[in-house]
């Protein structure tokens, strides 16, 4: 139950940001393998002012196409972390071209305790997923 919130400069259309919710989906499916209705996503729109993004030192340039994904999961391995990350960005700049400098993902981990996905149960531990 990977939970992704995605951080972007308002200004795109339904259909533009439907697109970078289908790549990330897509990068999702092949990186970690859940169910394709395993889908959980967020979107947060920001002014330019509201939203600053910087690149660490790095040289890595920075658009108004930038994209920041923070992905909250069940543990992953170094490996499908690695994956996702490849694939995404191979996604975002595939079907909305979007250059890889301009996508971000950062990963939040969670144990099976700290989810419920409704009826006042924790899923996992209960057996039901």
């Amino acid at each position: 139950m990977p939970l992704l919130r995605v951080d972007v400069y308002e200004g795109r259309s339904d259909e533009q940001l439907k697109a970078v919710l289908d790549a990330l989906h897509r990068a999702m499916l092949a990186a970690f393998g859940v169910p394709a209705r395993d889908r959980y996503q967020i979107v947060h729109e920001h002014s330019p002012s509201r939203m600053i993004m910087e690149d660490t030192g790095l040289d890595i340039p920075r658009t108004a196409s930038f994209v920041f994904v923070q992905v909250t999961t069940r543990p992953r391995s170094r490996e499908m972390k690695e994956t996702f990350y490849r694939l995404a960005v191979e996604e975002l700049e595939k079907s909305c071209g979007i250059a890889p400098s301009d996508v971000m993902i950062d990963m939040v981990t969670c144990s099976d305790e700290d989810w419920s996905f409704g009826l006042g149960r924790a899923q996992f531990l209960t057996g039901e997923l």
